[in-house]
């Protein structure tokens, strides 16, 4: 018997976050960012999807390889770059854009000397502090570039501190550029995250790099920012219950004895626990749905199965689908409840959980 538990993939609503993304900075260029293996939805079931992005923004190498083995033509960006040297040979295989952001990368893509041109995103610290050159190095970082690699567009390249809508520190970060990098707008630029896409169109320039938003949750933490935008949750997370429990008053759910109960109760037993994803932390007002009813999760997550309150709920049985979260159970909504945003629990769901496209 197959467990019961998946991660359902809406293709309709990313294609939809796309256009909507698209829309909104319809000036700029799209770099969907598919970091963390498309933040946990599966980077070979999400790039043929986003055919419509002008180039994809991975981390890693092989995320890089997984692409271009898997069909992808178009220009693919390495958010940080190179770790060892050794990775320059195919990074100009695969004909990659490379992310610069310290001294000892430049160093060593100098004295690659490629004959073959290459694309090149210097990255600035103009606030986050983080990665990146000091803003004032830049005009002499480029001059270096253009003198002694063989380099086929230079674009330079922010990160935001803070760009949740009523920020004003992103101002302070691109003026910071605009007053240290003489003619930075000779050059293209991507400076825009998900949050900026949103709410900072001065921002946008020339590349924008979405993340979170594609996936259908707020860059904020609060699915109400995004409500108005129309923007949809990919990710369906679901199980169904494998077990049903009668439980007299005072007795306890679940490990630890957290939870007692001061009623007669019928409990649900999902199919979902820590080890698929679910976080062990959550409140105890944490609510999932079944049969359209939003009810409580008692006691503490194990690993393997969480216990829900279904004593208002006499239409449930054994193999009634419970959505964790998903289009009525958001996401952050569940991140809130834990004490983390919805980035990490996307990125937490576990290889167990199929992923099934839809």
């Amino acid at each position: 018997m197959v467990r019961p538990i998946c991660a359902i993939i809406h293709t309709n609503a990313l294609k939809n976050n796309l256009k909507i993304i698209k829309k909104i900075a319809s000036k700029s260029k799209i770099w969907s960012v598919l970091k963390a293996d498309a933040y946990g939805h599966g980077i070979k079931n999400i790039f043929p999807i986003l055919k419509n992005s002008d180039g994809f923004a991975i981390l890693t190498l092989d995320e890089a390889i997984i692409l271009r083995e898997n069909g992808c033509k178009k220009p693919i960006l390495l958010l940080e770059g190179f770790f060892n040297k050794e990775e320059l040979c195919l990074i100009y295989k695969y004909f990659l854009t490379i992310t610069l952001h310290n001294k000892w990368q430049l160093n060593n893509l100098i004295k690659y000397k490629s004959k073959y041109p290459i694309n090149i995103y210097i990255k600035i610290n103009s606030g986050m502090n983080r990665l990146g050159f000091p803003v004032k190095d830049i005009t002499n970082i480029i001059n270096i570039i253009k003198n002694q690699i063989n380099v086929y567009e230079i674009t330079l390249m922010t990160h935001f501190a803070d760009a949740s809508k009523n920020s004003n520190f992103i101002r302070k970060q691109i003026n910071n550029i605009q007053k240290n990098i003489i003619n930075y707008r000779n050059f293209s630029c991507s400076f825009a995250n998900s949050a900026a896409t949103l709410w900072h169109s001065y921002s946008h320039y020339d590349w924008i790099r979405t993340g979170i938003i594609l996936y259908g949750a707020s860059p904020t933490g609060n699915w109400q920012d995004i409500a108005k935008k129309k923007i949809q949750p990919v990710m369906t997370f679901k199980s169904k219950i494998i077990s049903i429990q009668k439980i007299s008053s005072r007795e306890t759910i679940g490990y630890d004895c957290q939870y007692y109960t001061n009623k007669k109760y019928i409990i649900g037993i999902v199919a979902c626990g820590y080890a698929d994803g679910f976080p062990r932390n959550i409140n105890n007002k944490t609510y999932v749905l079944i049969k359209g009813i939003k009810t409580l999760i008692l006691g503490n997550v194990s690993m393997d199965m969480i216990a829900i309150d279904l004593t208002n709920i006499p239409e449930a049985k054994i193999g009634s689908s419970v959505e964790l979260w998903g289009k009525n159970i958001k996401i952050d909504d569940i991140a809130k409840s834990s004490n983390t945003i919805g980035y990490e629990l996307m990125c937490s769901v576990t290889k167990r959980v199929p992923r099934i496209l839809k």
